[in-house]
Formats: C-alpha cells, sequence, structure tokens
C-alpha cells in the first residue's frame, strides 16, 4: 500500500476509527448544532436583517452553508475569498496583505519549495444586548481570565511573546507579521484543546499506518493567538462590513497566527454599534473565520486506497457531517464549534 503523508491525510486518518461499522454510516445533511441550537435563528444573510427586529436572546447566525449536502459546502478558497468578500477578508485576515504561505519542506532529505493553498470557514452573529455601549466594558472580554470561560474543552495559558512560533522558528517565518511582532498590541495566549470521542483512537490508527515516517499525527490541537480590543480608527471602518448605520463604539479580536496542524489560522472579531434609532440597545455583530490547509481536504483519491477511509471524507469531519463528530468543541466540526463560541459570547456580554 502506497505511504500516505500525515501532513496531507491529518483529518481524514482521525477518521480512521470507522473502521467500526457502526461509525460507517451516511453523512447527515445539516451539521450538530449542540445546546446553542435553540438560541440561533438561521438566516441567508445577518446584514440583510433589521437589528431592530432582533429580540434580546435570539441570534442570527449564517455561514454560508446553502448546499448542505455538499460536504465542503461553507468553504471558500482564500483567494476567491479576497475577490469576492473583500471587506470581509479585510477585517478577518491574520494582518493586512497576508497571502498564502510560500515556505521550504525538506521531505527524505530533499527541500523543496512549497505553496500552500487555503480554504476558508466563515461564521456571522448578531445579537442585540438591551444596554447603550458605553455601558459595556470591552476590557473585561478581552482577556486571558475570560477566554478561558468561553469553552471549558480548550485550556488557555499566557504566552510571553517572545516564545512565539512565528518569531523563534524560522520555518514559520511566513506566518510573522510584516508592521510589527505579533502579541505587541494585546495579551499573547497558548492554547491546547484534546480530541474527544473516537478522534484519538484514529489517530493511533493512523500513526500506526505511518510507522516510519517521521512526522506523526497529534492527539491534540494546538494554538497561539493575539488578544485585544480594536484602537478607534480601526473599528470605526468597520461599519461598512456591518452595514449598520451607526457609529461603531468598540471591538474585540483574537487572532490565532500559529496551529499545530489542519489550519493555518483563524480569527473571532466582534463589532460594537449603537442600535439605529434606539441608542440605549447595542448591536453586536461577530466573526469567526478559520483557514484550512486545502491539502487536507483535496486528497480524495488517496483515501480510497485505505479502506477504513473510504467513507470519510476529511471535509465531512471539518464541517460536522460525520457520524463521530463528538460533543460541543471541535471534535464536534468548526460550525457547531462557531455557534457554541458565539453564543457563549453573546450571553456572556448579555449578563454583564
Amino acid at each position: 500500500m502506497k505511504t500516505l503523508r500525515p501532513a496531507t491525510l491529518s483529518l481524514a486518518l482521525l477518521a480512521a476509527c470507522a473502521a467500526c461499522p457502526a461509525l460507517a454510516q451516511t453523512a447527515p445533511q445539516t451539521p450538530a448544532q449542540g445546546p446553542a441550537s435553540d438560541r440561533i435563528r438561521e438566516v441567508p444573510s445577518v446584514t440583510a436583517q433589521d437589528p431592530a427586529t432582533l429580540k434580546p436572546g435570539t441570534i442570527l447566525f449564517t455561514d454560508h452553508r446553502d448546499q448542505p449536502a455538499n460536504p465542503e459546502s461553507g468553504l471558500v478558497p482564500y483567494l476567491d475569498w479576497l475577490r469576492l468578500r473583500p471587506a470581509e477578508a479585510a477585517a478577518l485576515s491574520p494582518f493586512p496583505g497576508y497571502k498564502e504561505p510560500d515556505y521550504a519542506q525538506t521531505v527524505n532529505g530533499v527541500t523543496k519549495q512549497r505553496h500552500e493553498t487555503l480554504k476558508v470557514y466563515v461564521a456571522e452573529g448578531r445579537f442585540v444586548v438591551a444596554r447603550p455601549p458605553e455601558a459595556i466594558d470591552l476590557n473585561a472580554f478581552a482577556n486571558l481570565d475570560f477566554v478561558k470561560r468561553m469553552d471549558p474543552a480548550i485550556r488557555h495559558k499566557a504566552l510571553n511573546p517572545a516564545e512565539v512560533t512565528p518569531t523563534k522558528d524560522p520555518a514559520a517565518a511566513f506566518a510573522r507579521r510584516p508592521d510589527r511582532p505579533w502579541c505587541e498590541a494585546g495579551t499573547c495566549i497558548e492554547s491546547r484543546y484534546d480530541l474527544e470521542g473516537k478522534l484519538p483512537l484514529g489517530v493511533k490508527l493512523a500513526n500506526k499506518l505511518e510507522e516510519g515516517s517521521s512526522k506523526k499525527i497529534a492527539e491534540y490541537v494546538s494554538f497561539q493567538s493575539e488578544l485585544h480590543t480594536l484602537p478607534p480608527e480601526q473599528a470605526a471602518a468597520l461599519s461598512g462590513l456591518t452595514k449598520i448605520d451607526t457609529a461603531v463604539t468598540g471591538g474585540i479580536e483574537q487572532t490565532i497566527f500559529w496551529v499545530n496542524q489542519i489550519l493555518r489560522f483563524g480569527k473571532f472579531l466582534a463589532v460594537f454599534q449603537p442600535m439605529p434609532g434606539d441608542p440605549q440597545k447595542t448591536v453586536v455583530t461577530t466573526y469567526m473565520a478559520l483557514a484550512i490547509k486545502a491539502d487536507v481536504l483535496d486528497r480524495k483519491a488517496e483515501y480510497a486506497r485505505v479502506p477504513v477511509l473510504k467513507n470519510l471524507l476529511p471535509a465531512q469531519v471539518l464541517m460536522g457531517n460525520s457520524s463521530f463528530n463528538t460533543g460541543n468543541s471541535i471534535s464536534a466540526g468548526l460550525p457547531t464549534y462557531a455557534r457554541n463560541r458565539i453564543v457563549a459570547f453573546a450571553d456572556a456580554v448579555s449578563r454583564r
């Protein structure tokens, strides 16, 4: 059997536990929703809805999944994202002018230059808080203690800015900001998520299939991020993205700039504005963008050579359409993870 590269097959090989007959089922047509489902109202476009009609406690949500039967529905190539949704891409890319990575990769002693293509998942949410913007302290949400409460399945700790991977590792130079060091503008965080359910068993089997390879698939996802409130001039420019005709009073941004596998970057963005016609209420628009390495998704022909992978595509796992997606965090798939993160944030802002 031809050896399959872990870097290419990381997500698909997580599915190796599908050798169990009970798991080799037809993928569901819609992603798992988790406990957030009764709070969310799915809409084709968040910005097309009049925020004045939105009741406190309800969250508008879209992730552009207009073809649920298609495993990759909701994913868009990075270059198409820049072209089709430029304002969104400008706000949600890791930094201005971000490009798909180019780097040197050594395999079996041979070093080659590699260009990596990306596909992007974007979720948008909107909710109303029954308080004016000036009564909301954004600094209360832009700190490590708050992030720790957002998802108990993910562990977080403070990271010394001098220790971030793009700064220390020459091989990760493509992830450095060209204008300033990472975390100069805010809190630096290191996070770890241990895969749940059947996924660790799948990793063990995948690594067994890859005996002799120098690179093993990890049973966890680790990532580094920068968290901060937006400066006024950067926040002010986001009213064109939210399409709400009131001045932006503030924003919070968490940028994931380094991930150990599967993803390349991520961003959570929340924009705060007075309700049009009712300044005693605040409209909060949230975004979550996650960039997936395209080669994780595109090696379908190779999966067919491994019997336990035939029924599970990596896109199904990532997009929550696999029969073994588990829990309410990352192992549940990106749509469920995004929904639950936005609901948790909405609840926290409303309570305070």
